[in-house]
């Protein structure tokens, strides 16, 4: 693979995820640009905090990012009719097919042939659920950043770069049954 090939565009929900997929990614060759697109983050406070810590990691490793301006509206819109659902159910599938979806036209955009999400470093996300949505889109790598042990290490990185770490997934129905 040329260096080019080895360009993948990173979907970061948050500081603390970034910390060990980025970690990770790195070691096993790849130059990751980071991409935050979560219009699904409620308030807009949290969002601007969550990517203010996606910034300080970022520098840590002299990367790139790239924000998308939050359209809260649309998010709402797309996963409408499933508010009320629990938390890990049809909600969160739509909720991964709009930020991969977000991400796979991005990258297209900037000219990067490969992407991924930290969304599966969490310990709370199925990542089977998010593969699934990634699997609709050219380019998609399927990584579980789980693995090797990586939201143990998510958590420790996290503590060391004294990032703030939020205490539910981002939407105002998750927020509302956080415990």
């Amino acid at each position: 693979m040329g260096e080019d090939d080895r360009r993948i565009l990173v979907h970061c929900c948050c500081g603390p995820c970034a910390t060990s997929s980025v970690e990770r990614l790195l070691a096993e060759g790849w130059q990751p640009v980071l991409f935050f697109s979560n219009s699904n983050i409620f308030p807009h406070e949290e969002f601007l905090k969550r990517y203010g810590e996606l910034v300080k990691v970022a520098s840590v490793h002299s990367l790139e990012v790239i924000m998308e301006e939050q359209d809260h509206e649309a998010w709402l819109e797309y996963i409408k009719g499933h508010e009320d659902e629990p938390e890990g159910a049809g909600r969160c599938d739509l909720c991964f097919s709009y930020n991969l979806e977000r991400a796979a036209l991005k990258a297209q955009e900037v000219g990067i042939s490969h992407f991924c999400t930290t969304l599966t470093v969490s310990r709370f996300k199925n990542s089977s659920r998010i593969f699934a949505q990634g699997r609709r889109h050219e380019g998609f790598e399927e990584i579980d950043f789980k693995k090797k042990d990586g939201f143990s290490r998510s958590v420790q990185l996290s503590r060391e770069m004294n990032l703030y770490r939020q205490n539910y997934c981002g939407c105002e129905f998750s927020l509302g049954r956080r415990g």
